[in-house]
């Protein structure tokens, strides 16, 4: 007999287990969180985990159907520049 799951909370992962989950090593996954470029996470406690949904949400935002397809919005994991790059190393006055 299977159990009925629908009344229980959302399933979450550890860091670990959300990178298998999504293909990336635990220290990408990580290099996303820092850069704020990652799926969405939560901190109970002191501890990270993620909502399988969220997980899959973010994977689904880099899905394409052929190489000509504008590339998906999943950024790689790397500090973002919030600066155009045309005014890069121009301080404010």
């Amino acid at each position: 007999m299977t159990p009925n799951l629908a009344g229980l909370p959302p399933r979450y992962l550890r860091t670990p287990e959300a990178a298998r989950f999504l293909g990336l090593s635990g220290r990408t996954l990580e290099k996303h969180r820092t850069y704020g470029t990652g799926p969405g996470y939560r901190k109970l406690g002191g501890r990270v985990v993620y909502a399988i949904d969220d997980l899959q949400a973010w994977a689904d935002r880099g899905a394409v159907t052929s190489t000509s397809d504008p590339r998906g919005t999943v950024l790689p994991a790397k500090r973002q520049e919030t600066v155009p790059p045309a005014f890069a190393g121009r301080h404010a006055r």
